[in-house]
C-alpha cells in the first residue's frame, strides 16, 4: 500500500516547520511512531538507510538536507556572500539534493506505506529559482530549465498527496524573520523576492501544476496565528486520510 505524501511550503517565515511539527504531535496523539530527519541530521549529518526508518509510521523531512548536497547549500551557495553562486548552480544542487533524499528515502519509504511530511520540496524550487536576485544573476533562470533538472523531474513525478500552502502577507514574513533568534543570512530574505514569491505561491498555474497530476491543494491562513495554521492542517490531513 502507498504510504501518504505530505508537503507544506510558502514563503520564507511563513510557519511551515511550525505547521509540521504540530501536525506530527497530532499523529503522536494518536500512537504513532516519528522519526524527525531534521533532528538526525542536526546530530549525524548523514542520511539514513531507509531500512533503518521501516519501524516508523510517519518520517519528518526537510529541503534542503542537512547533509551530502544539502550541506553545502545551506552552508555556503544560499549564505549572503561575496562569492555570489549563479542561480543555475543553486538550482543543479538543489535538484542533486532532492534526487539523492527522494531515492534514498522518500520513494522507498512511501513504497512501505509510510507518511511522509515535509518540510519544502521542488514546489519551492518552482517558486524562487526563476526569480531575479540582482546583483548575484545578470538574467533569471527560466521555470522550463529549472523543471527539467533531473531531480525535480523525479519530484514531479512523485507528486504530494497533499500539499499544504501556508498563506501569510511578505511584510509579515519578513517581520517574524527579523524576531528569530538564529539568523540565516540567506540571499532569499528581501522584502521584494519576499512579494514575488509570495504571488507565485498563490498563482493559478501553480496550484494547477499539481492539481492537474492528482494532488490536494490546500491554502493555510498563517498570519493571524500559527495555532490556527496548524488546526487547519491536521482538520485536512484528517480528511484526506479518512478519503
Amino acid at each position: 500500500m502507498k504510504g501518504k505524501f505530505i508537503i507544506i511550503d510558502g514563503p520564507d517565515g511563513s510557519g511551515k516547520t511550525n505547521v509540521m511539527y504540530g501536525l506530527a504531535a497530532h499523529l503522536r496523539k494518536q500512537g504513532k511512531k516519528v522519526f524527525d530527519l531534521k533532528d538526525y541530521w542536526r546530530h549525524s549529518r548523514s542520511l539514513p538507510e531507509p531500512e533503518d526508518l521501516y519501524m516508523y509510521d510517519v518520517i519528518l523531512s526537510a529541503e534542503p538536507t542537512f547533509s551530502l548536497v544539502g550541506g553545502a547549500i545551506r552552508d555556503e551557495l544560499i549564505r549572503t556572500n561575496k562569492r555570489h553562486y549563479s542561480t543555475l548552480a543553486i538550482a543543479t544542487a538543489f535538484s542533486l539534493d532532492r534526487l539523492i533524499l527522494y531515492k534514498r528515502i522518500i520513494i522507498p519509504l512511501l513504497e512501505k506505506g509510510k507518511t511522509v511530511i515535509q518540510d519544502r520540496s521542488f514546489t519551492t524550487s518552482i517558486v524562487y529559482q526563476p526569480i531575479l536576485y540582482p546583483p548575484i544573476q545578470a538574467e533569471a533562470l527560466p521555470l522550463k530549465k529549472v523543471m527539467d533538472l533531473e531531480g525535480n523531474q523525479l519530484a514531479l513525478k512523485h507528486r504530494p498527496d497533499l500539499l499544504l500552502i501556508l498563506d501569510v502577507s511578505p511584510e509579515k514574513c519578513i517581520e517574524r524573520i527579523a524576531k528569530r533568534p538564529k539568523k540565516d543570512y540567506t540571499v532569499f530574505e528581501e522584502l521584494k523576492i519576499q512579494r514575488t514569491a509570495y504571488n507565485r505561491f498563490m498563482s493559478k498555474w501553480f496550484r494547477d501544476m499539481f492539481l492537474k497530476r492528482g494532488s490536494k491543494v490546500a491554502y493555510l491562513d498563517a498570519g493571524k496565528s500559527r495555532q490556527v495554521a496548524i488546526n487547519q492542517a491536521i482538520r485536512i490531513y484528517e480528511n484526506l486520510v479518512k478519503k
